[in-house]
This record gives C-alpha cells, structure tokens and sequence, in this order.
C-alpha cells in the first residue's frame, strides 16, 4: 500500500504499486486526476525511455512537473508503463505501508 500527498491532500492511494530505484510508481487507477495536468516537459533515461510530466495543483498550491510517467517504456521497464512516480523534493510527500519487489536495474543503469 502507498499514498502520495500534496499540500494536506490525498493525490494517489493504492494497495499495489511499482518499485524501481527506490521510488513508488502508482498505478493509473490510483491517482485523482483532478490535481494533475500534463506538461510538455520530458526527459530521457536510458533504460525506461522517455518520460513524461504532470503539473500538480491542490487549494491553489502548485507543484511544476511533480510528477513523471513513462507512457511508452522500453521493454526492460514495461512493469511500470503508465504508472506515476513522484519528485518529493517538490512537496509530494510518498508513504509505502507495505514492501513490495524491487526491480533489478538492467546492467546497473541509474537514471
């Protein structure tokens, strides 16, 4: 089980997510769309292809690109396609309250 919260709100809450590289990828059905509109803003990492950004808003407070999802990912990533993760260094606060697998980075990549 994993919750994301952004300024004193419940964003996402799920009983099963992805783990990759320590953080927490929630699935689609877990997330309150409300707070989330996409930007154009994408990066690229090795290994998972290319992500995606979401701008999250709540009570008038506003997280640019908080939140990433690989839409399309390379096959050594398909666990995680549309699942979202979050950038906690900009407010999303991420709870795990329950261990899930981890998975194995290929080659060692870090992104």
């Amino acid at each position: 089980m994993a919750t994301a919260t952004y300024n004193g709100k419940i964003i996402a809450d799920t009983d099963a997510y992805e783990s990759v590289e320590g953080g927490v990828y929630f699935p689609p059905s877990s997330l309150k769309m409300e707070y989330f509109t996409p930007t154009d803003h994408t990066t690229v990492c090795g290994w998972k292809g290319t992500a995606n950004y979401y701008t999250i808003t709540v009570d008038g407070k506003t997280g640019a690109n908080a939140a990433w999802v690989y839409k399309t990912p390379k096959d050594a990533a398909a666990n995680i396609k549309e699942h979202v993760a979050f950038y906690t260094s900009k407010g999303v606060t991420v709870e795990k309250k329950k261990e899930v697998t981890e998975t194995v980075i290929p080659d060692g990549a870090m992104c």
